[in-house]
């Protein structure tokens, strides 16, 4: 990868817009960058990594915005790189994310970064992606190095790699695992570390287990349990036996005590059972003698619940009858009730409702009351529906009465609408005179617009003028300056040139001499012998090389005197340019003669707005005009129609008025006498209801009453003859069919007594069919004598407990044995799962010992990731040393070890990145820290190439032509600088060009290619030297 320009902007300590072309500087292979510290040089390379990668590397990057603090707010950063790898021609620019100020308001806005990346494809640009994460991948992908890897490839910072070279082995070791990426090997180890770790605690759960599902079973057993793990399993195989041969003999014997104590419980429930049937038996007796006693109670009980039921035949028709009476009376009262609601309506005849007080008819050619309730009801509603088709005539008069009221309303509104158009009528055509006029007016001013404008531009482009030769005539002076400091510059020079050539033509023989050497032969004469060689003078002989440099020097500043005189002459040219458009004008004449023309244009531009707020209201006025005329029109035609109108809607009123007046009669309105009608219509028909209601409820009355009479008749209150000596059959009287209501009412029975009663004798009756169920029972007047129960009840007891002593017993041996037989497979499945876990652990932690250097047959401690690491350090040992022979004039050869160093400390992997240097003066191998500084310097530097050449190889990408070499230059001698500057130099065969980054001032008269950086208040800014 070869790059060829970057260019930033507010970016570091650049607040403008620097350029660096690579190009230019890398011509010669080798170019230097200096200037003074802080003034950004580290910054151009952070630059280039920023538009590679997003980010700038090391403790410099930070959250923080590369934008420049020293540039205005609003200036926008970007960095822009044009490069080529891979044979393709590439241009990256990235903007970082910064905040910029508002556009209106206060307050910043953030802008995201962004970035665009090109590539030169026959001739012209082509888009390949504007999305930041495409573009950090294509560059990844196409460079194949890390920002990273990349540092350490194509810029070498001393100070990392003197370091790298006085480091101990882990420290070393950090430093190689980010430029290899051989962070894999590293977490192979901790994963066997971690992985091993992870297993012996599974070693530590199962012993755990085992010596815990031991212990349980001990206790259980009641034994120690032995102390080896293979003797275990044999120890509890033994103890589940005994327990169950134990647990077997004791079922053999609780069986046994638990048969003898049922049958001990049998006899005794036996002896009870003989005891309860003779109780029961001589219970029975007893209470058939009970009942024997009160056969009398329950005789009468049976005589009264039969009175009862007879009496309940006659109970229905006397109730229906007393309701028949009540239904009666009740209609008699609203007939009355109605009559006198419908008494004194016209029509009405008061004879025909009047009736026997009875209520019945003695002459049947009388008619009924009903007869003229409903001839007067009928022609009520006649009338009522009369009244309902006059309605269509009620409404239609409502909708005159409403006719002609809008239109009154509407002849109203008219007449305001003629008055108000008249009004506008006689004002419009004088408002469009006015405006006519002022529109011509207004048109006049606007047509000299165009003018003012033109007027207004020329003394603008004066202005301009006045003002860019007032400019220009500031930098005339400061030109002219420059110019004479220039002349005398470039005449100094000359004059030094001439006295070194005039002095060295002068020391011309003494020059010869100083190059004789004895027994040489002399370029002028032949002579070997040199007898009286010429001397020089006091002030020495000049060499061609002087010569020649101050020769350059004054061609030099010859050169800068014709730039300074070229730059006088172009400013007077533009100077006078300017003065010949300014026209002889100053900025103050020049800016009052535009503000004038500025106010003429205002006024001729408002005078064209006037011109068109005049058309418009103009075009308005004539419009409104034309309304008003139509509005007049169409008003007055409208009139004429409403009147024609309104006289067809008040004769139609007048004749439905004088139809609707007579319908009514006395009545306010129609409704209300069809109302009228109706109501006395539905009274009469009430009434009417009545008085059929009436008669029916007393034929209804007469014919249960006869119902009554005939039950009384036939009814035999004591037909069999019983309980006619009790108290309350004196009450209802003697006995024999027929029987009067009192007597009927006497012998009937509530609901709540005949209950009791009949629960009485239904209970007497149970009673005595249970006592002689019991007396007629063969199993109780068959039981023999009854037993000592006593006796009996002491051997179940005593049988009781020696059952209950058994049964616990044997249950205490039952739950041993089968907790013994529990634990015992539990304890064989802990130890079963142990074995693959103890075998696991082994193969784990000898792989942890393997990988982590602390294996016993790892004889040098080396881990893992520091073997592989080793094979990367010698290879860039071997490179190294292809380029320190050469800086060291072969004194010096690094050399890689497996050796712990001093500060390596005491952990037996902490080995096996050791370095050594080889001292070939003295043939001692000497630790790197012993080396001077200029030594440390070239040894790094060689370390840094070797490392940069192997990475690069390491990582697959591409060929870096473009090298940084930052600082260290300073300790070095000059013949060391020499070798190492050739070594540097040397890397052109294979096309690289390198940049050495330093302050040292030697460097700027060995490296003729570069780029200063000067540092500034406002920035920082670079120069191309050379």
């Amino acid at each position: 990868m070869r790059l060829h320009t970057l260019t930033v902007r507010a970016f570091g300590p650049f607040a403008g817009q620097e350029h660096v072309d690579f190009d230019r500087l890398t011509a010669g292979g080798l170019f230097l960058v200096h200037g003074p510290t802080g003034a950004g040089k580290t910054s151009i390379l952070d630059a280039v990594c920023f538009a590679l990668y997003g980010r700038v590397p090391g403790a410099r990057h930070n959250d923080r915005s590369p934008k420049s603090d020293h540039a205005p707010l609003q200036r926008e950063p970007e960095v822009t790189l044009e490069f080529t790898c891979g044979g393709r021609r590439l241009h990256i620019a990235r903007r970082p994310r910064w905040e910029r100020p508002k556009k209106r308001g206060r307050g910043t806005r953030v802008e995201n970064s962004k970035v665009v990346v090109t590539e030169r494809v026959e001739g012209s640009w082509v888009g390949v992606t504007t999305r930041p994460d495409e573009a950090g991948q294509f560059v990844g992908d196409l460079v194949g190095l890390t920002l990273e890897q990349f540092c350490q490839v194509a810029m070498l910072p001393q100070g990392d790699f003197a370091r790298f070279l006085r480091a101990r082995s882990e420290e070393r070791r950090e430093s190689l695992e980010r430029i290899f990426n051989t962070r894999v090997f590293r977490d192979v180890e901790d994963w066997f570390r971690g992985h091993a770790a992870k297993v012996r605690r599974e070693v530590e759960t199962t012993e755990e287990r085992v010596r815990d599902a031991a212990g349980r079973l001990a206790e259980a057993a009641r034994s120690e349990a032995p102390q080896e793990p293979s003797e275990l399993s044999p120890w509890a195989a033994e103890a589940a036996s005994v327990a169950a041969a134990t647990a077997h003999d004791a079922e053999t014997v609780t069986a046994q005590v638990v048969q003898e104590r049922e049958q001990a419980r049998a006899d005794l429930e036996h002896g009870r059972a003989v005891r309860d049937r003779h109780d029961r038996l001589a219970t029975a007796r007893r209470r058939e003698a009970e009942l024997r006693e009160h056969a009398g109670e329950r005789a009468s009980t049976g005589a009264r619940l039969a009175a009862d039921e007879r009496a309940g035949t006659v109970l229905p028709a006397l109730h229906a009858r007393d309701q028949r009476r009540a239904t009666a009376e009740k209609a008699e009262a609203d007939l009355a009730e109605w009559l006198s609601l419908v008494d004194g309506l016209p029509g009405l005849d008061r004879a025909a409702l009047s009736g026997p007080a009875d209520g019945a008819w003695p002459d049947a050619g009388a008619p009924p009351p009903q007869k003229a309730l409903r001839s007067a009801e009928q022609e009520r509603r006649d009338e009522y529906a009369r009244l309902e088709l006059l309605r269509g005539d009620v409404e239609r008069l409502r909708d005159r009465d409403r006719e002609v009221a809008g239109y009154d309303s509407e002849l109203l509104r008219l007449a305001r609408d003629l008055e108000s158009v008249r009004e506008q009528l006689s004002a419009l055509p004088s408002r469009v005179e006015t405006l006519t006029r002022e529109l011509a007016e207004a048109r006049d001013r606007s047509a000299r617009a165009e003018g003012a404008e033109a007027a207004r531009d020329a003394a603008q482009a004066r202005l301009s003028a006045a003002r860019e030769q007032e400019r220009l005539s500031d930098e005339l002076a400061g030109a002219e300056e420059r110019r004479r400091v220039a002349v005398d510059a470039a005449q100094e020079a000359r004059d030094r040139a001439q006295r070194l050539r005039e002095r060295r033509i002068g020391h011309m023989a003494a020059e010869l001499a100083a190059g004789l050497r004895e027994g040489e032969p002399c370029t002028v004469c032949g002579s070997a012998e040199h007898p009286s060689p010429a001397a020089a003078g006091a002030e020495g002989v000049v060499s061609a090389e002087e010569e020649e440099s101050a020769n350059a020097a004054a061609d030099a500043a010859a050169g800068r005197r014709s730039e300074a005189e070229n730059a006088v002459v172009l400013l007077q040219e533009r100077c006078t340019a300017a003065a010949e458009r300014a026209e002889g004008r100053g900025s103050a004449e020049a800016r009052a003669e535009v503000e004038a023309r500025t106010w003429e244009l205002s006024e001729a531009r408002a005078a064209a707005d006037t011109v068109q707020r005049s058309e418009e209201a103009l075009e308005r006025a004539v419009a409104d005009l034309e309304r008003a005329r139509e509005r007049e029109s169409a008003s007055a035609r409208r009139e004429s129609e409403v009147v024609g109108a309104r006289e067809g809607a008040v004769a139609e009123q007048e004749r439905l008025t004088r139809v609707l007046d007579t319908a009514r009669g006395d009545d306010p309105t129609i409704e209300a006498r069809a109302e009228r009608m109706l109501s006395e219509a539905d009274r009469l028909g009430a009434a009417a209801d009545a008085a059929t209601s009436r008669d029916r409820a007393a034929e209804e009355l007469r014919d249960a009453e006869a119902e009554v009479v005939h039950r009384l008749a036939e009814v035999d209150l004591f037909a069999d003859g019983a309980g006619q000596a009790e108290a309350w059959h004196g009450a209802v009287g003697p006995g024999g069919p027929g029987a009067t209501e009192e007597q009927v009412r006497a012998a009937a029975l509530s609901d709540s007594e005949r209950h009791v009663l009949r629960e009485r004798a239904r209970s007497h009756d149970d009673e005595v069919a249970a006592v002689r169920a019991v007396l007629n029972d063969p199993e109780l007047t068959g039981a023999g004598p009854v037993p000592d129960l006593e006796a009996l009840a002491d051997a179940a007891a005593r049988a009781g407990r020696a059952a209950d002593d058994a049964v616990a017993w044997r249950g205490g041996l039952r739950d041993r044995a089968r907790r013994l037989a529990e634990l015992r497979v539990e304890l064989d499945a802990c130890l079963a799962g142990s074995e693959p876990v103890l075998h696991r652990y082994a193969v784990a932690d000898n792989m942890r010992a393997l990988t982590s250097g602390t294996a016993a047959d790892n004889e040098d401690h080396v881990r893992l990731s520091a073997y592989v690491l080793a094979a990367r350090l010698e290879q860039v040992v071997a490179a190294a040393n292809d380029r320190l022979a050469t800086m060291s004039d072969g004194r010096y050869e690094l050399r890689y070890t497996v050796d712990k160093a001093a500060g390596d400390g005491r952990a037996r992997s902490a080995g096996g990145l050791g370095m050594r240097v080889l001292d070939a003066w003295t043939g001692v191998e000497r630790d790197p820290a012993t080396l001077s500084g200029g030594e440390s310097f070239f040894s790094s530097l060689a370390l840094a190439l070797g490392l940069g050449d192997v990475a690069g190889a390491e990582a697959g990408g591409a060929d870096i032509d473009t090298l940084f070499v930052d600082e260290g230059f300073g300790t070095l001698d000059e013949d060391t600088l020499e070798e190492v500057l050739e070594v540097l130099d040397g890397l052109r065969d294979g096309g690289r060009a390198v940049g050495v980054v330093s302050h040292v001032a030697d460097l700027r008269d060995r490296v003729t290619s570069q780029l200063r950086v000067h540092k500034g208040s406002s920035g920082s800014r670079v120069e191309h030297l050379g």
